[in-house]
């Protein structure tokens, strides 16, 4: 089935439909609710609290009734007790019903819940009588398998709510949404490796600005700073070899469904070498890529 066809078994040809469904879950306190209203404010139709079970009526309705439902959002979470059923299997039948939907996972380190839920003084949904870090682990069990069959992981613990809405508003608000996305994050090591890389890239190698007094307090979006980085001995050699290396395996990820990349740049704090060579490489991937774009994850925490 080609990427903008939607089909069924009995040979209806529903490509005219064009329709999209996406299928969001994750961990509580991850930021689903974010995620659906970021949804929202790109044109999906949203459905929140859908117990699986009616994960395949919903597809179909949608299908049927086009226009505002052309884009579907189904949003699962343990309110529903519908984790009773299994989520995986239910995917799998909308797979084979034809459905070619986006599964969207959404997580976050245990210690980030915690804090998220203490915040604003709630108590896990699964946690009963127990500890909020026996709910959490409760509930990662249960999820297991839909983490594992997700298209999109997006790891919320360094994300703040506007920074988790514009990054599902560039991967779906586009019309070539179904088309692979590149993620550019910038990073420091210090920090800890971006959990969602599919390519981790080591920029520390280079001479740091920071040793350089009038460089130290600007940031790798500076021209001056990265000037100075891509001007390095080995810079070059750096950029292209990992824009070849990306391109050469975009076709290869878009045949096995693979729709959202992300290729992490580390520098020591996330500050000079890391962002400029990130935004180098988005530049020249997005030349050559659909939608290639840069986070820098930890700008400004130094």
């Amino acid at each position: 089935m080609s990427e903008g066809q939607t089909s069924v078994p009995n040979g209806s040809d529903l490509s005219d439909t064009d329709t999209t469904l996406v299928v969001v879950t994750g961990v509580s306190g991850g930021g689903r609710s974010t995620v659906a209203r970021a949804l929202e404010n790109v044109g999906y139709y949203v459905v929140d609290n859908l117990p699986q079970a009616l994960m395949l009526d919903m597809a179909e309705l949608a299908m049927k009734a086009g226009g505002a439902a052309r884009r579907t959002a189904m949003v699962l979470d343990v309110r529903s007790r519908a984790f009773s059923t299994d989520l995986v299997g239910a995917i799998r039948e909308l797979k084979e019903r034809g459905f070619a939907p986006w599964v969207v996972f959404v997580d976050a380190d245990d210690e980030v819940l915690i804090r998220r839920f203490e915040s604003v003084r709630r108590s896990h949904p699964l946690q009963g009588e127990g500890r909020l870090a026996d709910g959490i682990a409760v509930e990662r069990g249960l999820l297991e398998g839909a983490r594992d069959q997700a298209d999109v992981i997006v790891d919320t613990s360094h994300l703040n709510v506007n920074q988790l809405r514009r990054r599902i508003e560039e991967l779906f608000g586009a019309e070539d949404a179904r088309r692979l996305r590149v993620t550019v994050v910038s990073f420091g090591f210090k920090y800890g490796v971006p959990p969602d890389a599919d390519f981790v890239c080591d920029a520390r190698f280079l001479p740091n600005p920071y040793w350089v007094p009038e460089l130290r307090e600007h940031t790798g979006q500076t021209e001056a700073v990265s000037s100075y980085v891509l001007g390095q001995e080995g810079a070059e050699a750096f950029v292209a070899t990992y824009t070849d290396l990306i391109n050469a395996t975009t076709a290869g990820f878009e045949r096995e469904g693979k729709r959202y990349l992300t290729v992490a740049v580390g520098c020591t704090g996330g500050k000079h070498r890391s962002v400029a060579i990130a935004e180098e490489l988005a530049a020249r991937l997005g030349r050559t890529v659909i939608a290639a774009h840069t986070q820098h994850r930890d700008l400004g925490r130094e």
